[in-house]
């Protein structure tokens, strides 16, 4: 009897403070976001600043910028780092130019009763492991495998390992992420709009260009925040087809039990870069779309 009255009060105390209850819903996760994710960036940039031990390889706690002014003035590691976000850039544009027809199709051209299966057939792919993704794509890239296979009648071979491979793959993986948000912004485009411009003499490709592509845009900014972070952090697939090709990622793997202190200096500039994009693309409003 105790236990009923006292749930039925503090039932009718949180129905009469909403604002009660939302900060008792938050307070879980957003102490986990404080401690496991922020915590961890902190100690992350913490580490960065301090150095090893050259004989021992023991990290001394000692302040210091040598390892930014090492990234700085290393020509090894601006390549590397350059060729990181040259990665997550074509990345990004390969996957709007892929997923723009196939989220056209899907959210305008295809009947209203098949676009739930479509979207069922878009995320199938995510089930997937992205480890068994991955060695599938490095067995259809060997030398000899299906794919070059397929092109010796034309005269021509896959691509075999390294950076091409490395963005084909990715391309492949982040796919879905691209498709989904713009999928939504075109289910939201007022069809009148479209019925508009084509009774004002619009052509196609005027109408994509001044009414589609300006209301679709933040869904592209949205989907590129995926495929760009994803591509930008990621080592395994480049281990898997890169062959000699080194990304941040793999630099970072490759110094955390050598070298923690610069491991962990690499691994603030990805974390920059994202930071950089979230602040350019939150003016198009697709931080709101996520």
């Amino acid at each position: 009897m105790l236990k009923q009255t006292f749930g039925r009060r503090a039932a009718g105390i949180l129905h009469r403070r909403p604002r009660l209850r939302l900060s008792l819903l938050l307070t879980a996760p957003l102490l986990w976001l404080v401690l496991a994710y922020l915590g961890s960036l902190a100690a992350l940039f913490l580490s960065a600043f301090w150095t090893t031990d050259p004989f021992t390889s023991d990290v001394v706690k000692i302040w210091s910028t040598d390892n930014f002014r090492t990234l700085l003035t290393t020509s090894v590691y601006r390549d590397v780092a350059l060729r990181s976000l040259g990665v997550a850039v074509a990345v990004t544009l390969i996957d709007v130019v892929i997923a723009f027809p196939i989220a056209f199709y899907t959210a305008r051209v295809a009947r209203p009763r098949h676009r739930p299966l479509l979207v069922v057939a878009i995320l199938t792919p995510l089930w997937a492991s992205y480890l068994v993704k991955a060695y599938a794509w490095r067995i259809l890239l060997s030398e000899g495998g299906p794919l070059d296979w397929a092109l010796k009648p034309l005269g021509l071979s896959g691509p075999g390992y390294g950076l091409p491979a490395v963005i084909m793959v990715l391309a492949y993986l982040w796919l879905p992420y691209m498709i989904l948000p713009i999928h939504a912004g075109l289910e939201q485009l007022p069809a009148n709009l479209l019925d508009a411009s084509a009774d004002l003499g619009a052509r196609t490709w005027r109408t994509f260009r001044s009414v589609v592509l300006p209301m679709v845009f933040p869904s592209i900014a949205a989907g590129s925040v995926f495929t760009f972070s994803l591509s930008l952090g990621d080592y395994i697939a480049v281990q898997i087809v890169g062959g000699k090709t080194q990304l941040i990622g793999n630099l970072v793997y490759s110094n955390i039990t050598l070298d923690l202190p610069l491991a962990a200096a690499l691994g603030t500039v990805p974390v920059v870069i994202i930071v950089l994009y979230l602040l350019a693309v939150r003016r198009s409003g697709a931080l709101a779309a996520l």
